[in-house]
Formats: C-alpha cells, structure tokens, sequence
C-alpha cells in the first residue's frame, strides 16, 4: 500500500528570469521526471545532501568536545565541572535539541514552510555555536540554548524536504535516505577531526603560544570552527535554493493559522523539556514518562480501528525503540567518550590522537557501508525485510556492541585497552544504525497522515530527544576507576537492549500489518 505525501503547490525555477514561476505539472510527475542529482535521484537531494553535512560538521563538531570541555579543570581552559552534574547538562542539552523538533516541525507545517524554517533555524544554529566561541559562561549557555533552538527547527523540515522529493511508490526512496544520512555522516567524519584537533592536539597549542595566544583557550577555537562549518552549510542552501522551488512551502496565504494550537503545543512542549530537567532530581517523573508510548501503541494499535490510528501505533512502536536504541548509541558524546578518553590508548600503528577523534570513527563505517546498503534496499525491492524486521536488525547489532565492552572494561583493570575495542564497537553499531535510523526517517514521512508530515518527523526527533536525556543520565553512572562496576554498568544495557529485541521480533507480525507492508 502506497501512502500519500501531502506536497504543497508546485514551482519551477526559470534560469532566464531569476525568479520563481507556477509549474501546470503535478508534484507527482515533477519528482518522477527528476533524476538529475546524486546516483539518478531529484537534484533536490544533491543540495540537501550538501547543507546537512555542513550542518552535522558543526553539531558533531561541538559535541565531539563538549563533555570533555565541561569536565576539564580550569586551570586547563575547561568548566571544572563534576562529571555526573555535567553528563546531566550534556543529555539535556542533546535531548533539546530534538524535543524542539516538535514545535518546529508544526511551525513549518502550518506557518513558514520547510524551506524557510531550514535557513531560519540554521542561522539560528550557526549563531549559537559563534556564542560558544566566546570564554563566558553566560555565551556558553546561550550558545547551548541557540543550537538547541535552531536544531529544533531545522532536522524535521530539512528530512520532510528530502522525503518530498520523492512521488508515492517511488522506489528510490529509502535510497534517497541513506545517501541523504551519507552526507549527514561526512560532515560528522570531518568534524571531530578539525574540532578535536583544535580543541585538543597538542600541536595546535603549540602553535597558539607561539602566536602569543592562550593554548588553555584551545576548546574555543574548536567551538569557532563548528560555527564556520555551519556558515558554508548555509551558502550551500542558499546558493541552490531555487532547487526546492517545487516542496516545502507555507499554506496559502489566505489559509487560517491555528495560533491557538502553536500555543498549545509550544507550552507542551516547554512543559515536556521542564519535566524531563526536572527528572534529573525526581525519580518518579521517568517511569510515566516513557510508559505513555505504550499506552499510546494500545490506544491507537488495539482500541481505535481506523487506518491513520494504526499508523500512528506504528509510528509509536518505531519511536519506543528509538528512545532505547539512542539511548545506548547516543553515549558516543558521554560514556564512550570518557572511555576513550581515560581507559583506551589514543594511538593506532604508533600515531598518536586525541581521544575525540573516536567519534569519526562511525561516521567513517557509515560512509563506507551506506552505498551498500541503499543499493541492497533497491536490489532487494519486495524481498526486503519489512520496516519492523530491519528495527529488530538495528537492535541487534547495538546490543552486541555494548556486549562487546564488557570484556574490554574488564581488560581496563591491566591497564589502558588498545582502540580496535572501541573501533569494533563503532563498526557494530554503525551496522545497527544504518537498519534503523535512515529507514525511520523514511517510515515516517510514509506513515504520517495527511498534514502532518512536519509533526510526524517531530515526533520521530521526540524519540531521540528522549533517548539523549537517557544517555545523558545513564552516563552519569559511568565508573571508570572499577572495571568490574563498569563491565556490569555495559552488560545491563546490552541485556535491556537484547529484551527489546526479543519483543519487538514477536510483535513483528502485527506491526507489519499496522504500517500496511506485506508479509516478508
């Protein structure tokens, strides 16, 4: 069953004139004519492609050496701050993020327009990471507060542009997708690199005192650089932005606004951000919190009988796993990080690096293996797994990383482990990620009703905010000094991860059903 993509009215970019004009042709043979871009796909994607990684560039750039900056000692340029007071700090900020998504996919649903809310929030975005270049700690908040801001902003609609570039059965979708998370992670390669190398190499301090300058200011050359890779991710959009003249726009300008809803659901959603903070310090608010998905997945899946119901219990089911699933992929930027940074040997084949630079180490895996797997979504066609059996596939390979760490926490206890732990890991997980993530992206803006195309896709990002706030509070518990604490700490996640799995293989019959897919 194919569903249908709510495109708004058609325009076509006239070379000549250097304006917009209407297009007489449907949204449907627009998209099916467009195979102009990246490997036959709409050239729309090209650009897309472009701007998110220059966009990842300087969100994974930052957090590459966030948690590190919090930690470190003052005397070392650093916030001097505990380690669980900051994981707390890192996770709400993560988990921010993408709960703003929420508002800001309704405000481009029915207000600005996908297009306009994805150079809003990125100059939004790449003002908060100039914040952060500053040594202040009120810009280092505002610059918290600012990407968080136009993060929320910008991840919906931008993959709501990319998922309208393809007309109903359009076979290059989930294709499209990878090739778009293909960009999304080539900007994340680069940047804790750059980042990391400013942030912590050595050679680079070296280069700052014979400059005259500070090298303890090292961190906010690295934030400065974040800000730079979202300036050129701006030009890139900017420059080709007649390419989306077709998706993406605001209703008609005689359309009603319902100001009373954005009312509504910029309160939840502040409420939602206050609760979860406030979870931090009251342990009851977490249990409800991540109970209302099930009941939601009853309600819709076994209550109501009506077609848009069942696909929002799918849509719940896929946002449950998830949360789960970044909760334990997203301590990267915390746990992982830490390991790294105390219990692993920052040197491969004699070269030594800075801990940070583990954090490319995925997004080299994901450039290596996303050709191959949106060539094997295509070869597969109807004999592909259907979109629950490749969640169940995605958890799998998470739970099988962390289980991996157990033996390496237990290695710590003779000493720093060598970096191929943490390489498997990443190599793991990327496998893990290209199942679920991608795919997600692209089961949303199939399932999503009518209309609401921008809010689906916010709810999609809710699942990831509330996997980073769980990351962030897990990562709290780290214990580096005890490694049988620490292989322990590793095992239960990978046990919680392994459940999930269990459960989501045996719902996989009905879920399949609820999104419409037939049987494989």
């Amino acid at each position: 069953m194919h569903y249908r993509l709510p495109l708004p009215p058609l325009a076509a970019y006239n070379p000549r004139m250097h304006e917009l004009t209407p297009d007489v042709e449907s949204p449907a043979r627009h998209t099916e004519r467009d195979h102009g871009g990246i490997a036959g796909h709409p050239r729309g994607l090209s650009m897309l492609f472009y701007a998110e990684m220059w966009e990842r560039f300087s969100y994974y750039g930052m957090r590459a050496i966030l948690l590190l900056f919090m930690i470190a000692p003052l005397a070392m340029g650093g916030m001097g701050m505990d380690q669980k007071f900051a994981a707390q700090i890192y996770g709400n900020y993560t988990m921010a993020s993408y709960m703003v998504c929420i508002l800001g996919g309704y405000l481009a649903d029915n207000f600005i327009g996908a297009r306009r809310a994805v150079l809003i929030g990125g100059l939004i975005i790449t003002a908060g990471h100039y914040s952060l270049a500053f040594n202040t700690v009120p810009t280092f908040y505002a610059g918290l507060i600012l990407v968080a801001l136009g993060t929320g902003l910008l991840k919906p609609s931008i993959s709501t542009l990319v998922g309208g570039l393809y007309s109903h059965g359009d076979a290059r979708r989930d294709a499209g997708f990878s090739l778009f998370y293909m960009g999304i992670n080539l900007g994340a390669f680069a940047a804790p690199l750059v980042v990391g190398w400013l942030a912590q190499g050595e050679a680079f301090k070296a280069l700052l005192t014979g400059w005259g300058l500070d090298p303890t200011h090292s961190w906010h050359w690295g934030f400065g650089a974040a800000g730079v890779g979202m300036t050129f991710g701006m030009i890139v959009y900017l420059r080709h932005w007649h390419w989306l003249s077709h998706v993406g726009h605001p209703p008609e300008a005689d359309a009603p606004r319902p100001w009373g809803r954005l009312a509504l659901v910029t309160l939840g959603t502040a409420a939602l951000l206050g609760v979860m903070i406030a979870s931090d310090y009251v342990s009851w608010i977490n249990p409800i919190v991540y109970a209302l998905p099930v009941v939601g997945v009853i309600w819709f899946g076994v209550v109501r009988r009506d077609q848009d119901s069942h696909r929002i219990a799918a849509i719940l089911v896929f946002f449950i796993c998830a949360i789960l699933f970044w909760a334990v992929f997203e301590q990267a930027g915390s746990s992982l990080t830490l390991f790294a940074d105390d219990l692993t040997r920052n040197e491969l084949l004699g070269f030594a690096f800075p801990s940070s630079w583990f954090q490319s180490v995925n997004s080299l895996f994901i450039l290596a293996l996303a050709p191959l797997f949106a060539w094997l979504w295509v070869r597969l066609r109807e004999k592909q797994p259907s979109i629950p059996m490749k969640f169940v596939w995605g958890l799998v390979f998470l739970g099988l990383s962390f289980a991996l760490l157990v033996p390496a926490a237990q290695l710590t206890a003779a000493g720093k482990v060598s970096p191929w732990w943490l390489i498997a890991v990443y190599f793991l997980q990327t496998i893990g990620e290209l199942c679920l993530s991608p795919v997600g992206l692209s089961a949303m803006t199939k399932l999503a009703p009518a209309k609401l195309t921008g809010l689906v896709m916010g709810i999609w990002f809710l699942g990831t905010a509330l996997g980073n706030k769980l990351a962030g509070v897990v990562a709290g518990e780290f214990n580096g000094k005890d490694p049988q604490a620490l292989a322990h700490f590793f095992w239960q996640q990978a046990l919680l991860v392994g459940g999930m799995t269990v459960l989501l293989l045996v719902l996989v019959p009905w879920v399949r059903r609820l999104t419409g897919e037939t049987a494989r």
